[in-house]
């Protein structure tokens, strides 16, 4: 009796999965249950249970060490005891999974490819109900190359760099007592008599075109600005008369902007349920690197040239080889789980995670019917998973066919391109084409979600006081104020000049830092003011933007992945 109450007490600290209520329609669920359930007496006990006994067993049975009076000895053993019931244990528990229905058993000859958290708060695509009828020789619709068409992340991001910088303009720079900091650009285009203004806010940036003849006479700064935006309410703007005012600008309106993208790759073997499980693969399979060459060329890491996505290409401390592809003038990098290095005796395989962890979406390869649960990957950053799976194919072609499913955080919008009817591929280049768009247009579509959102308009909030500001001060200097002749150039110009990595870059890198000492890393404290500090290399050889170090403070929450 004393042993089974050890064997609760042991099962509520472990972090795992039991599907003894999904019934018996399948033989490796009932595997599972036997692997998994924690009084199952032919597991090896671990420290862990060894601790519990001692400390469940009477006086009289324990240990000598632990009758002995060693404060040193206590002090041990109760470290121990505090590092199992940790916080890092407390971060790896999850709530278990819906109970699966018997009627899902039979969706396709198999269980369907991802299945809803029992707490909800993300949807699938496609619904279960579309499944009933998928296969291989099923007529399909919605597989048409041309219409996946790639999201962009900001429509109008570059129009000041191509339609303004290189030309004649005016921009003007004002603090708004209700909107704060506004940053405006006018151009008249003389050939078509047009008037295009450009209007930075906090919230967003407008863009418009307004015919000359509108107008009895040019519009002023102020009028151009309420035309745009009705709440403006400044009486007056500062004309810009720094010369590198174009190039500060046009670094604001692209901070946004990146060719570059890094997705994770999991790879999910049969009767795999949890993260540990899943992150502790370390083979490859024939068909799991097929996958991998549709996607992309594996490569060597030490001295590659291209976008690194993170990985050291010096030491080799992410491994030697990761998957690499260039897609419509996109450069990709894929953090391969199995290729990433497998540190012996880390359940939770944080040399892994530590990237994957930090990607926003993420590919799983599944090796056999076991379904994928959309939140058994802890991590604050990963909002979407595309799910893909081997099948067999059509009889007369000899191929393989490949099952696709997606699955999104509910505040994440729906993105393209639309899941063929049914989702199943047997063309190899289609299913790349398919695959690599829908992972560029998660990625931006997740930006809209709530935790990135909210993050992001504060540190646009940040770069346009900082902005506005700079341009005001430069521009002072420019028309020959005494007081400031002699000002130097500040850091925050410097930095938004400089500044190519992106929010979410820099938001990644807050995360991590918060894990280090700022002695350690070198990183600045926080500081007071609209300023930001001078760029730095962080720890993977890339530059901050924009002074981030104060960025990251005030951006990011009080998180780790």
């Amino acid at each position: 009796m004393e042993r089974e109450e050890r064997n609760d007490m042991s099962f509520q600290r472990k972090r795992s999965f039991t599907f003894g209520a999904y019934g018996g329609g399948s033989h490796f669920l009932v595997y599972s249950v036997d692997r998994f359930t924690c009084g199952d007496e032919t597991r090896p006990e671990s420290a862990e249970d060894n601790i519990l006994d001692i400390l469940d067993s009477p006086p009289s049975d324990r240990q000598p060490f632990l009758s002995a009076s060693s404060n040193q000895r206590d002090t041990e053993l109760f470290e121990i005891i505090e590092k199992l019931q940790g916080s890092r244990i407390d971060e790896q528990r999850c709530a278990f999974p819906l109970p699966l229905k018997s009627q899902l058993l039979t969706i396709g000859g198999d269980l369907p490819l991802i299945l809803s958290p029992k707490l909800g708060g993300y949807w699938i695509d496609p619904p279960l109900e579309r499944l009933a009828d998928a296969s291989p020789t099923s007529s399909q619709h919605g597989l048409e190359p041309e219409s996946y068409d790639i999201m962009e992340r900001d429509g109008e991001a570059k129009i000041y760099h191509e339609i303004f910088s290189s030309r004649y303009h005016h921009s003007f720079t004002a603090v708004d007592p209700s909107l704060g900091p506004l940053v405006l650009s006018v151009r008249l285009e003389e050939e078509e008599s047009k008037l295009r203004v450009i209007l930075r806010m906090k919230e967003c940036s407008l863009h418009a075109v307004f015919s000359v003849s509108l107008f009895p006479n040019i519009p002023s700064a102020v009028e151009l600005a309420k035309m745009l935006c009705e709440r403006v309410t400044v009486s007056k703007f500062e004309v810009v008369s720094y010369l590198k005012a174009p190039e500060l600008i046009t670094t604001f309106d692209e901070h946004r902007v990146s060719p570059n993208f890094k997705f994770g790759i999991l790879y999910q073997k049969n009767g795999q349920f949890t993260e540990e499980d899943i992150l502790s693969n370390t083979e490859e399979s024939e068909e799991f690197k097929e996958l991998l060459s549709i996607l992309g060329e594996t490569v060597g890491l030490r001295g590659f040239s291209g976008f690194r996505g993170g990985l050291d290409v010096c030491h080799g401390q992410t491994g030697s080889e990761a998957v690499f592809t260039s897609f419509h003038g996109r450069e990709i990098m894929f953090h391969v789980a199995t290729k990433l290095p497998f540190t012996e005796g880390d359940a939770q395989q944080l040399q892994r995670k530590r990237h994957i962890g930090n990607d926003i979406v993420a590919l799983v390869y599944q090796e056999g019917p076991t379904p994928f649960l959309s939140d058994v990957i802890k991590s604050h950053f990963l909002h979407c998973f595309l799910v893909v799976r081997r099948t067999q194919g059509p009889e007369e072609t000899g191929r393989a066919a490949y099952q696709v499913s997606v699955t999104a955080r509910e505040d994440v919008p729906p993105f393209g391109p639309v899941l063929p009817d049914p989702p199943i591929f047997t063309d190899s280049s289609l299913l790349r084409e398919f695959l690599l768009t829908k992972l560029i247009n998660a990625e931006i579509s997740c930006y809209k979600a709530q935790r990135f959102s909210r993050l992001e308009l504060r540190t646009r909030s940040l770069l346009l006081e900082s902005l506005q500001a700079e341009l005001s001060t430069r521009s002072q200097c420019m028309m020959g104020d005494p007081s400031l002749s002699a000002l130097p150039s500040s850091e925050g110009a410097r930095g938004a000049s400089e500044g190519t990595g992106g929010f979410i870059e820099n938001f990644k890198r807050a995360i991590r830092v918060r894990s280090h000492s700022f002695e350690t890393l070198g990183v600045p404290r926080k500081m007071g003011g609209s300023a930001s500090p001078k760029p730095k290399t962080d720890k993977d050889g890339e530059g901050d933007s924009l002074g981030s170090a104060e960025l990251k403070d005030q951006a990011s929450p009080q998180e780790e992945t």
